[in-house]
């Protein structure tokens, strides 16, 4: 076991938008050039969100690798959750204690840390073209450079697909539905074969905001929506919005059921009911696919599969051009912390043996290192993921870190609202147009 490490949760106190400054610093040095050679010790932190099982071993494990070669570095492993992170890194960011490696999705949500000094410019070192950035997949540097700056280092590249359990779709003799209206049909046959048809949960609330994000993909043109995330031009008027809000409204009626609280079941106990068998598909992240059909599962003995949630007919693009829902993750480098002993870290968290490790079971990340996901040290489910992720035309970012953070609340909280049936599609609207206009 290595020398340091830190499973740290969310702080107590909720922050709202980041109040962020360049004050931030980490490590026990400072800042320093992404080209500097590194002097092997000291200390190098990162912040992680892999403090859940089971992905907790994965950066233990190279944390202790990268302190086995260099005895006198000792690496902070701060481990955090999906949902945590999410309020302890802006606690971080105002507290100074940013540490010298973070994690980051893409989107509003990284231009908050880019555009006030706290990203290092990783450009000469990860670029396409260089020694290092020609071992990614240019799509997910080109996620973290959309100023032509290249600020992060990808770790995984993940999208929203639809499980589904194949036993059970032959027994309520359903295939693989092509329009949404047969994905809604698909549902009433397999509750009438005794199942249920999409195992859901909202309590942590983007679960929902997943499935609006791709109905928005469908139903309203890619420059508009990129349009509307900026809050400078949004207007968040398309008729296709609408459309999209109300059906999930409808999928939600005929999929997933009326009765109970849904937004207080948490979205792993519904990935326990769909790796049980006792449900039929399940909305999931690429990521997820090892731990929703694990080796042994009921899930897996049954026939696991895979299929893009399918276009409405009210789809403004056809299935070949369709955006699916889903982007990069990787990790900025605090530009006042240990910087060229954290370029090192990264070159070395990111190499081709550790992203095969993160691409294979029981972790299941999808790794956008070229080589990484093949088909003798990743499932067959990741495999077949990674495989639809690269054919994709285009890909649409998460509501909640593509978006303004004062509109991703309002995305957030609204959206929880029509699962629970007290919000209108048409209120959602209003209040993610006024939490725009406010925020502009």
């Amino acid at each position: 076991m290595h020398k340091s490490i830190r499973r740290a949760f969310a702080a107590s106190g909720i922050c709202g938008a980041l109040l962020l400054s360049a004050c931030a610093s980490g490590g026990d040095a400072n800042g320093g050039s992404v080209t500097d050679e590194p002097e092997y010790s000291g200390t190098v932190s990162i912040l992680t969100k892999y403090g859940a099982e089971p992905f907790t071993s994965y950066f233990e494990d190279i944390a202790a690798a990268y302190e086995e070669l260099h005895p006198d570095v000792d690496v902070e492993l701060i481990q955090s959750t999906d949902q945590a992170i999410k309020t302890q890194v802006k606690t971080m960011v105002t507290s100074g204690n940013l540490p010298d490696i973070y994690f980051s999705w893409t989107g509003d949500w990284a231009r908050q840390f880019t555009e006030n000094g706290l990203a290092a410019d990783l450009g000469e070192v990860i670029a396409p073209g260089t020694e290092w950035g020609d071992t990614f997949l240019p799509s997910a540097l080109e996620a973290f450079a959309p100023d032509g700056t290249f600020w992060g280092v990808p770790e995984s590249i993940d999208a929203k697909l639809m499980g589904y359990n194949k036993r059970i779709f032959d027994e309520a003799g359903v295939g693989v539905p092509g329009t949404f209206d047969e994905l809604l049909d698909a549902c009433d046959a397999i509750r009438d074969a005794g199942y249920q048809p999409i195992a859901f949960g909202n309590k942590d609330g983007w679960p929902a905001l997943h499935y609006l994000g791709q109905l928005f993909g469908y139903n309203v043109p890619m420059d508009v929506i990129q349009q509307d995330f900026d809050v400078e031009t949004a207007a968040w008027d398309d008729p296709g919005y609408l459309t999209s809000v109300e059906q999930l409204s409808e999928l939600l009626t005929r999929c997933v059921g009326t009765g109970g609280d849904i937004n207080s079941v948490l979205y792993t106990t519904a990935r326990e009911d769909f790796a049980a068998g006792r449900a039929a598909m399940y909305y999931a992240n690429v990521v997820e696919f090892d731990v929703m059909a694990p080796e042994g599962s009921q899930a897996l003995q049954d026939g696991f599969g895979a299929f893009q949630l399918p276009l409405p007919d009210t789809a403004v693009t056809d299935a070949a051009s369709a955006p699916l829902a889903g982007a990069p993750t990787g990790y900025f480098v605090n530009p006042k912390g240990n910087v060229p002993l954290a370029v090192d870290f990264l070159k070395f968290a990111s190499d081709l043996e550790n992203a095969e490790k993160l691409a294979g079971p029981p972790y299941g990340q999808p790794s956008p290192v070229i080589g990484a996901v093949n088909p003798e040290t990743s499932s067959a489910a990741v495999v077949e993921g990674a495989s639809k992720i690269e054919a994709a035309p285009a890909l649409i970012g998460w509501l909640d870190t593509e978006t303004n953070p004062d509109v991703a609340t309002a995305l957030l909280s609204a959206t929880e609202g029509v699962v629970g049936g007290g919000v209108m599609p048409e209120q959602l609207l209003e209040r993610v147009r006024q939490a725009s206009e406010a925020a502009r």
